[in-house]
């Protein structure tokens, strides 16, 4: 995790998890509403990044509940009224104190070595009865992040997106993950298990999101000759200017009860 492209440090990461939750925590919410969390409820937000969920977790479940929340680097997750948070690499250290009765991990795993074993982890954590529900990107489902590559800038846009995802291959990331949740999910011994995704194509959120993340990997661009400064600059501003429709990767989420 020490080469991970999207590390927690970068200034640009509180501008990711702004744009995360602006795109992403409605279909979360709903989807952790359908697994009958609510007062009481013990949960383990695993590699939690940012606060928009833990402190949605804790609303829910009160103070009679549990809020677990916990990442290798915790520095957005300081000051988070009823939650606790852990410094914790689910790779390496124990698992925390359970049992849950709901884990829950959002673009996690797919960054990880060895997913399987820790996905194995995940699901030892729950109680009998208990729901794990991930969350994982698929960049092979939809590798443009401007399916209407209707421009010579649109066309800059999906190069240096693919720049990017070479970046990530290079490092051991499954760009065809999500779409393997569900089998994943079976495999470990869940029942019940179903899926869906989500694919926002075009919006503010998208656009923050695609700035700040060129900015966080801008010079690992630049160092393996996948981009030019004047290229960056070039999409940086057409972004800026509200020029493009750009989307996210396919959100695939998958839920599986432990029997």
């Amino acid at each position: 995790m020490s080469d991970y492209l999207l590390a927690n440090a970068h200034d640009e990461a509180g501008e990711r998890f702004r744009a995360f939750a602006e795109l992403f925590d409605p279909v979360t919410v709903r989807h952790l509403d359908a697994l009958g969390l609510g007062p009481g409820s013990r949960v383990w937000e695993v590699g939690a990044g940012g606060p928009s969920v833990p402190s949605w977790l804790a609303g829910r479940v009160g103070p009679a509940g549990r809020v677990l929340a916990t990442d290798i680097d915790t520095r957005w997750l300081r000051d988070l009224d009823g939650c606790e948070v852990l410094t914790h690499d689910v790779t390496t250290d124990p698992p925390p104190e359970g049992p849950f009765d709901v884990v829950h991990a959002r673009l996690v795993l797919v960054h990880l070595p060895d997913r399987d074993r820790v996905l194995a982890t995940l699901v030892d954590a729950l109680r009998p009865g208990g729901w794990l529900l991930v969350e994982e990107a698929d960049p092979a489902l939809q590798p443009l992040v401007c399916p209407d590559e209707s421009g010579p800038e649109e066309e800059l846009a999906n190069r240096l997106k693919t720049g990017f995802r070479t970046l990530m291959s290079g490092r051991g990331v499954d760009l065809a993950y999500g779409r393997t949740l569900p089998r994943r999910l079976r495999a470990a011994g869940l029942a019940d298990v179903a899926a869906d995704a989500f694919f926002p194509i075009t919006g503010p959120a998208c656009a923050v999101l695609e700035r700040a993340t060129v900015l966080q990997i801008r010079d690992r661009l630049l160092d393996a000759g996948l981009a030019t400064p004047a290229e960056i600059e070039r999409h940086l501003a057409a972004v800026d200017a509200g020029r493009l429709d750009l989307a996210t990767s396919p959100l695939v989420s998958a839920w599986g009860r432990r029997t």
